[in-house]
């Protein structure tokens, strides 16, 4: 017999259940929390594939955060399960860190004057079109 004819599909969805889960507040933010952490995997994934190297977008860790947060508050709150919390208790220190280091990265990247191109920090020359970047934006970097 097929094993997929066994499983009463229809169970899934009653007695206020769906998905053979009792949903109530809790149950959705620790789901929630999952499908979020999911989703950054597949970000980084599709921003790897585009740019044809490793990539680490900022989605990345901004959804590493939410889906950090999320699963602690479900974990506290609802499972109080000294593991699950502990898994998530200091995992978000790295993820606010990355999107700090990122930004200060960011703000460091200049403006070619004659061409616009944005310039890598500590370049001295635009790559784009070969200007000379003003000193005192490379030193300062």
């Amino acid at each position: 017999m097929d094993c997929f004819a066994m499983i009463d599909w229809q169970a899934g969805f009653s007695d206020g259940r769906f998905f053979w889960i009792e949903w109530h507040f809790w149950k959705v933010i620790g789901w929630l929390g999952n499908l979020v952490f999911t989703s950054r995997f597949i970000i980084q994934w599709l921003a790897t594939e585009k740019k044809k190297r490793v990539v680490v977008p900022s989605a990345f860790w901004w959804l590493s955060l939410i889906g950090t947060l999320l699963l602690l508050s479900y974990a506290l709150f609802y499972t109080h399960d000294s593991v699950f919390i502990f898994a998530y208790a200091f995992s978000w220190i790295p993820y606010i860190r990355n999107l700090i280091i990122h930004r200060r990265h960011k703000k460091a990247h200049t403006a070619c004057a004659a061409c616009a191109n944005v310039c890598a920090p500590e370049s001295n020359f635009c790559s784009a079109c070969g200007a000379k970047l003003p000193e005192d934006v490379a030193s300062a970097i």
